[in-house]
């Protein structure tokens, strides 16, 4: 890392430095002497694992929390005090993974909040905001009409919007804290194209991500904490995904997908031309035992949709959905899908999948009261040891199984997920996205437990837009588009270049 500034006139190259950077919360050290650097017209991607301390950096870049102890300086000169008005004024904006949006806002409104152009005549400014507003985003690639109101938006555009508000203040460093989590393909394209222009004009960039296939498409320079600490800082040219696994959780994985092969048993699920106006049609599907099928297509596909219509959150209009062999209702429930047998992993694990107020074991035996108490009673102590079970076998990170889940962190929420359904003696698992937003170590940890389901005889399904994923993992993978299942590929017998053409409808079996 030092050599990095080493020499009397590298000083001067650094649009951004960050010197031994503390910060505590309490009791907990979440950054322990932290040093980071950005040069102008470079894109510096931090990683880490979930609590290793990159998005407090990057607000404390911000100045949004408070340094405890170290220097900051932009353009050489130290920033004694840091606050979000005065980054503000030094050209430091931010984008967060959690979206901070106001949706009664129109698009124009949002831009410009507090930094309109134009403060003389309330008529001119408004028609000043909304000029400006279309420029930025025909710069931008962004295709929605400045007038609209956010709510209107999918999560992907929002997003965008977001960018376009950082970049609104003209900045000459911006950090972006996961900005790919929300985004469709396409719309990371078109991000990975306002980037790179951003770096032809100088501008420094802070990127955080999970995703190291990103950080090898985009940056220059990586940064990897660790607990807290800054482990090391290289090329990306000169390094290789092994290399920055290792920096992040201090042990290799030798295999980022470790798919084990079961025995593949009778079919639990079977869908024959299963379809519903507006969302899919003629749906053919198998699920057997012990196999891991992928469901892979562009966000609008009708991935999630499907998922609920197997669920019971949706009813079905024609077709026919059979569990172990036995016809399902055309107005099924979840109660009924889970009586028989299924669970699903929500993409939003926070508002469907927990309950984020209840404590780990009450989240964990929610599905499984009438099979842990038949009588009625809960008995502490055996909820205790049903959550200690799966705490302990799913490496659940938690001082007590007493914790309210809120307190988690995202991987270790989506373990509680998977625990509530394993405690449920669940047969069939629908997966919707189930790693996404969570680190490269804690998703090496989420595709054992599938291993594991499977080897129990469970069958999966794996929803997920992460194509190596899907290709890791699967036994067959099926591709959507529009609705319709547009091809079917066993494992090992396609590879991505396929499996997008079909997604994005170029071709059809």
């Amino acid at each position: 890392m030092r050599e990095r500034i080493e020499g009397k006139d590298m000083n001067n190259q650094f649009l951004l430095k960050v010197e031994n950077i503390k910060k505590n919360f309490g009791l907990v050290e979440a950054l322990k002497g932290v040093d980071l650097f950005l040069k102008r017209g470079e894109i510096l991607a931090l990683v880490g694992e979930n609590g290793a301390g990159k998005s407090t950096l990057a607000q404390v870049i911000a100045g949004i929390v408070p340094r405890d102890e170290g220097a900051i300086y932009v353009d050489n000169r130290e920033i004694k005090k840091l606050s979000p008005d005065i980054a503000h004024k030094l050209g430091i904006s931010i984008v967060f993974q959690e979206l901070h949006i106001v949706p009664t806002l129109t698009i124009a409104q949002y831009l410009f909040l507090a930094n309109e152009p134009l403060r003389v005549h309330l008529l001119l400014k408004k028609k000043e905001i909304l000029r400006r507003s279309k420029e930025l985003l025909n710069d931008l690639e962004i295709s929605v009409d400045p007038n609209a109101k956010l709510s209107d938006l999918s999560i992907g555009e929002q997003q965008m919007i977001a960018v376009a508000r950082a970049l609104a203040f003209d900045p000459k460093i911006i950090i972006m804290d996961e900005p790919s989590s929300s985004l469709t393909t396409f719309e990371l394209e078109k991000l990975f194209r306002i980037l790179r222009k951003l770096k032809s004009q100088g501008v420094g960039i802070i990127y955080v991500s999970h995703r190291l296939e990103e950080v090898f498409e985009i940056a220059d320079m990586v940064t990897a904490l660790r607990d807290g600490k800054l482990i090391n800082t290289v090329e990306v040219s000169k390094t290789k995904v092994d290399d920055i696994i290792s920096m992040m959780v201090g042990r290799n994985i030798s295999e980022m997908y470790p798919k084990e092969v079961s025995k593949i048993g009778e079919e639990i699920l079977t869908l024959s031309s299963v379809s519903r106006k507006g969302v899919c049609r003629n749906i053919d599907l198998v699920v057997r035992e012990g196999e891991v099928v992928g469901l892979y297509g562009l966000v609008g596909a009708g991935r999630t949709e499907l998922a609920r219509i197997i669920f019971g959150l949706d009813s079905y209009d024609t077709g026919e959905i059979k569990f172990f062999g036995k016809k399902v209702a055309k107005k099924n429930s979840p109660f009924n899908s889970v009586t028989k047998g299924v669970g699903l992993l929500p993409e939003n694990k926070k508002e469907e999948g927990l309950c984020m107020v209840l404590s780990i074991k009450q989240n964990i035996i929610r599905a499984s009261l009438k099979k842990l108490f038949p009588g009625g009673f809960i008995s502490p102590v055996k909820e205790n040891n049903v959550a200690k079970k799966y705490i302990s076998e799913l490496n659940i990170v938690t001082d007590s199984p007493d914790k309210q889940v809120v307190f988690l962190s995202g991987g270790n929420q989506q373990k509680v997920v998977f625990a509530h359904w394993m405690c449920a003696n669940s047969k069939l698992l629908i997966l919707d996205e189930p790693t996404k937003g969570i680190d490269v170590g804690v998703k090496v940890e989420v595709y054992r437990i599938i291993n594991r389901l499977v080897k129990e005889h469970a069958g999966i399904i794996l929803i997920s837009d992460y194509l190596p994923e899907i290709i890791g993992m699967s036994d067959r993978i099926y591709v959507m588009s529009r609705g319709e299942i547009t091809n079917v590929f066993p494992r090992g017998r396609t590879n991505p270049d396929e499996i997008l053409s079909y997604a994005i409808g170029k071709v059809k079996k």
